[in-house]
């Protein structure tokens, strides 16, 4: 596994232990975004990706994250001790989407995002300094749409570090409202 780029977005001064986001390619293949980087109590600490974990009403059936007092539903009183504990005692609130799977795959992209930050928090000294966590890495010209796999496969170029086109296909012909009443060729069973 070779990490390829990382782009680093530095939070405002006024954040006290959230210090930066980022992304990180790798191979050339594989974009995982909105890792956080945290000054913790033993230093920097990279947070990998997260959701909020949830749970339903008792009442309605309706979902609600753990945090919440009243039902979003029906506005139900909540037990504010439903979430699972940790062994510390700690609550459980978010799960992980993405995570390295052994302590030496989590070393080794920590180590880079932590480089990688440092050096941009440098960059971000120098006179117009400008983050590019932010910038496209898409062509303009690239057509949009279900089809678009084969296409790439017969010799298109590659676009960008993230080999992502642009766009959305919400606004194509090949957009999913514009093909509900067909069925997209070349796939079995009408299945996009």
């Amino acid at each position: 596994m070779i990490i390829t780029e990382v782009r680093i977005k530095l939070c405002e001064e006024n954040n006290e232990r959230l210090l930066a986001f980022c992304s990180v390619t790798f191979d050339h293949a594989f974009v995982v975004r909105d890792l956080k980087i945290i000054e913790g109590t033993k230093g920097l600490f990279v947070a990998m990706p997260s959701r909020k974990l949830t749970d339903r009403c008792p009442r309605c059936g309706g979902k609600n994250h753990l945090r919440a007092r009243f039902c979003n539903q029906c506005g139900t009183r909540q037990d504010e001790q439903r979430a699972t504990r940790l062994t510390e005692g700690r609550a459980k609130l978010h799960a992980d989407i993405a995570h390295p799977i052994n302590s030496a795959a989590r070393e080794h992209i920590q180590n880079a995002i932590v480089k990688a930050y440092e050096e941009e928090k440098e960059k971000s000294k120098l006179p117009g300094y400008v983050c590019t966590y932010d910038e496209f890495d898409y062509d303009d010209d690239v057509p949009v749409g279900y089809g678009m796999v084969p296409e790439m496969a017969k010799g298109m170029k590659a676009h960008g570090p993230h080999a992502a086109p642009k766009g959305t296909h919400f606004q194509t012909e090949g957009a999913p409202a514009a093909k509900a009443a067909k069925p997209a060729e070349g796939f079995a069973d009408g299945i996009a």
